[in-house]
């Protein structure tokens, strides 16, 4: 069997954050801190990756001190929380072969302490030394006791509700060691 460990390299790799408001949306990055992977004969078979929630950036703000405010109210309670927890994390616990390059794979994500099981896609390329990974993971921030501004805890918001789903697209190097 042929084991090949994979480590992410965090400056390379990037995850881009979507939310959504009544309004409109807003879009930026959050910073890759480190991660992982294990694949034998070609598959994956481990892997994890963690997120620094305190690395929160917004990209469509241009006024600095907005920027600086909302990316703040990011970190806060009201969000991320990342004080108490400046780390997310996305674990593998399965994953099946699809179509070219494609695997269905099950992971547990934890933010703010609160580990959930998702089902995604991810797109992994490898050559000898190397392995990217692609994916699209939709998070119900709801799950994760994210409840600023939803509609399932209060009423009466009109278009300053924030939709509870945010989409993150995951670009991950990783190097083997």
């Amino acid at each position: 069997m042929d084991t090949k460990n994979f480590k992410v390299n965090n400056e390379n790799s990037t995850i881009d954050w979507i939310g959504r408001k009544v309004t409109g949306a807003h879009n930026g990055t959050i910073g890759v801190k480190d991660g992982n992977f294990r694949f034998e004969d070609g598959k994956p078979v481990s892997g994890k990756f963690v997120i620094d929630t305190r690395a929160i950036k917004i990209l469509d703000i241009k006024d600095a001190e907005t920027n600086a405010q909302f990316a703040g109210h990011l970190t806060s309670d009201d969000f991320f929380n990342s004080d108490q927890f400046p780390e997310a994390l996305f674990e593998i616990t399965h994953a099946e072969p699809g179509d070219q390059n494609l695997y269905n794979v099950t992971g547990d994500l934890t933010i703010k302490g609160i580990t959930h099981s998702i089902n995604t896609s991810l797109q992994i390329v490898t050559t000898d030394n190397t392995a990217v990974l692609d994916a699209k993971i939709v998070v119900d921030r709801t799950k994760f006791n994210i409840k600023f501004r939803s509609s399932n805890f209060f009423t009466n918001l009109g278009d300053t509700l924030i939709y509870n789903n945010f989409d993150l697209h995951i670009h991950l190097v990783a190097e083997a060691y």
